[in-house]
């Protein structure tokens, strides 16, 4: 098959300070050998070593480097960069898994009236080192009813296993850049109300969780803004009701895990 009969993959990174990951995430984007990619890395301005790390790529990737006003935003410009049959953005300390790319454009083949879709993952630490494999397993099980009022109470998509047809990006728009954290539930809540979630039942990445990460060391403000979000989306008080109770007791666990 020729390039140009393949998809293209749109893929973006939005990056800040991240010298210590971003290696691992742009070989994970590059090794997949797929031959109709077009990937940008958005730095918001790094002073930490991070833009010698992307010179050293060359052509291989496109980047840009200047100060912005965040994450969404780094993302919302990177969007904005390509032109893509599939869209997509990884943060720069996760890992996609090796084939990730073909398996999501083989399942978007076989399914044309998928415009979106989200897949399995793994959670590591700092060190690559898989942890927290009773969090997959939840989220797994979670994904077998994937519904508006299902994604109401919890937030069961993995971000960076998550793909999303052009067509849908034009339809509902890019991220909300007054969100700092759940800019991503807010666009999937915004997407279950269209089209159905398709789930693939294989790993597509590796999510990395750490001491600089927001999951990782402001949870607590994530619910309270993924609260926030909902609200945009429904007023059923049962709902509503089932999101606190659900998230309260997530941060309960993530507490008593972290002693």
């Amino acid at each position: 098959m020729k390039t140009q009969d393949w998809p293209r993959i749109g893929i973006v990174t939005p990056s800040y300070n991240q010298k210590t990951f971003i290696g691992s995430t742009i070989e994970s984007v590059l090794r997949q050998a797929y031959p109709n990619l077009e990937y940008w890395v958005v730095d918001g301005g790094s002073t930490d070593g991070t833009v010698d790390i992307l010179k050293g790529y060359g052509p291989r990737i496109n980047w840009i480097s200047e100060k912005d006003d965040g994450q969404t935003q780094a993302i919302n410009k990177g969007l904005g960069k390509i032109s893509a049959d599939i869209v997509a953005f990884i943060n720069s300390d996760d890992v996609y898994q090796p084939g990730a790319f073909s398996s999501v454009v083989a399942y978007f083949a076989d399914h044309p009236d998928a415009m979106w879709l989200t897949g399995d993952h793994f959670v590591i630490d700092a060190q690559g080192n898989r942890i927290h494999s009773y969090v997959a397993a939840y989220k797994r099980m979670l994904r077998r009813r994937p519904t508006f009022r299902t994604l109401a109470i919890a937030n069961y998509i993995v971000q960076p296993s998550t793909f999303w047809r052009r067509g849908l990006l034009d339809e509902i728009g890019l991220f909300d850049e007054s969100l700092r954290y759940c800019f991503d539930y807010d666009f999937w809540m915004r997407a279950i109300r269209r089209y159905p979630l398709h789930v693939l039942d294989e790993p597509l990445s590796f999510f990395r969780v750490h001491k600089g990460s927001k999951g990782g060391s402001e949870f607590v403000k994530q619910f309270e803004e993924e609260h926030e979000v909902l609200r945009l989306y429904t007023a059923d008080k049962t709902l509503l009701g089932l999101h606190r109770l659900h998230a309260a007791l997530i941060v309960f666990a993530y507490r008593i895990l972290k002693r």
